[in-house]
């Protein structure tokens, strides 16, 4: 996940078993209004699931960029993510909630840091690690969705000048195309890259330079050897925009040539912005820099994974206060759930290819919130489909609560708890409520 609030730095990633009583399952108006088989693409199970990312539940990874800023004096991060939430051990246990909660889908990101530790040289243990849980995810009735880049590269990456060097583009389609092949037969989804346009909606947004980014990127040069040091958020990120483009279709026809029957996307950061009086302009500039080559870059692809959290009023040079009283989340950013309907709608119009809702959730510790935040946002997401729209499938931010980049382990996404001493995963009735609103719908509705 990522945070578009931010203005004064980098983009900060917030992200991403009892039924409470009092809250039921049925009886949202859109479930019964939805037209069978409206909206869908026929001949395809759809897809409810959960996400997570690499860096943030696994733990360990020493040789990614981001391991490198946690750790340098000057470092923004509240934390470092050191174990994260272990599951480079426990990934089975976390395999078992979503099978508990009658899911059949589970996004998660492999490491490019683990699988090509240095240029040119691919980790076979790495590979086949990540080739074993999707061997399990479909063994439990899973379908694994796997992205390539969430955030997080090599060091080395980092040191050869990231993502604002054009090279990187060859290289990124290297070890797409060396993973796609060592995935084949397992995996039928793919995403290229996460929230690709992020930084740039937050670069259009900051009214200054970032002060200190000079002497983070220096600290960060010297700590890996290099004269440089290129992050996927810090830089020019009209630059870093550029290169993703061109690495994503790059990385697509790479996946695509490796396995032919793959089905390619990628995610971007789409919380519901609407200009107030006055916000016009940079309503226009930001759908125009940080919205719009995406969607036509999507036009070519299988899908597009749509991610939103949030919903936004523009004035002239920023977003405007949430009003009193708008449901917000821990951060006390605005978080209605309405603004999911909007934007699968905005991204379906401008892209005209499916839409998977690839992220989804509320940074809440009040769980009663969550649901009721899950059950609003996903009646509107199936009126869009009975409006027909072409849904794949909607997964959750996140399973666990994880580490949320810059902020630590303080956000919570998570339909389940993860003790930050032992790892233990405790469910929290979210997570059973969002098996028992599946169960409704999949009774309700064939296409669901």
């Amino acid at each position: 996940m990522s945070d578009e609030a931010t203005t004064g730095g980098p983009p900060n990633p917030n992200r991403r078993l009892a039924l409470l009583a009092g809250i039921g399952v049925a009886s949202a108006p859109a479930f019964a209004r939805a037209a069978v088989g409206v909206g869908v693409v026929p001949g395809r199970e759809f897809l409810w699931g959960v996400a997570t990312a690499a860096h943030q539940i696994e733990g360990g990874n020493t040789n990614s960029d981001y391991w490198v800023m946690e750790h340098v004096l000057e470092t923004y991060f509240k934390e470092p993510s050191g174990d994260a939430c272990d599951s480079l051990n426990r990934w089975r246990e976390d395999i078992a909630l979503i099978k508990l909660a009658g899911l059949n889908c589970y996004r998660f990101s492999v490491e490019w840091a683990r699988i090509e530790p240095e240029p040119g040289q691919f980790s076979e243990a790495a590979l086949a690690y990540y080739r074993r849980i999707c061997i399990e995810c479909r063994e439990a009735g899973i379908t694994p969705v796997v992205t390539l880049h969430h955030f997080t590269s090599p060091r080395w990456v980092a040191g050869m000048g990231g993502w604002e060097d054009f090279a990187v583009v060859d290289r990124f389609a290297r070890f797409a195309e060396r993973t796609a092949r060592a995935l084949a037969g397992v995996v039928d989804w793919f995403c290229t890259m996460n929230e690709p346009n992020a930084q740039v909606t937050s670069k259009v947004l900051q009214r200054k330079p970032w002060a200190i980014e000079p002497k983070l990127r220096a600290a960060a040069a010297r700590a890996i050897g290099s004269d440089r040091f290129h992050m996927y958020f810090l830089g020019d990120s009209f630059k870093v925009r550029d290169v993703c483009l061109a690495a994503h279709a790059k990385g697509r026809d790479a996946i695509k040539a490796a396995v032919p029957s793959a089905r390619v996307g990628m995610t971007l950061a789409l919380q519901e912005l609407t200009p107030a009086p006055g916000g016009e302009a940079l309503y226009r500039r930001v759908f125009a820099e940080a919205r719009a080559p995406f969607y036509a870059a999507a036009t070519k692809d299988d899908f597009l994974g749509v991610q939103t959290y949030n919903k936004f009023e523009m004035g002239p040079e920023d977003y405007l206060p949430a009003p009193a009283n708008a449901m917000k989340d821990m951060s006390g950013y605005p978080t209605q759930p309405g603004a999911l309907a909007a934007t699968v709608l905005e991204a379906y119009t401008h892209s005209k290819v499916p839409i998977f809702v690839t992220e989804h959730g509320n940074n809440t510790n009040d769980d009663t919130q969550r649901i009721q935040h899950l059950r609003t946002a996903i009646d509107g997401l199936v009126g869009q489909i009975a409006a027909g729209i072409p849904v794949l499938g909607y997964l959750h931010w996140s399973l666990l609560d994880n580490f949320e980049w810059s902020s630590g382990y303080i956000p919570r996404f998570g339909l389940v708890a993860v003790d930050r001493k032992t790892f233990e995963r405790t469910p929290k009735p979210s997570l059973k409520a969002y098996g028992g609103l599946v169960r409704t719908l999949r009774h309700t509705h064939r296409w669901a």
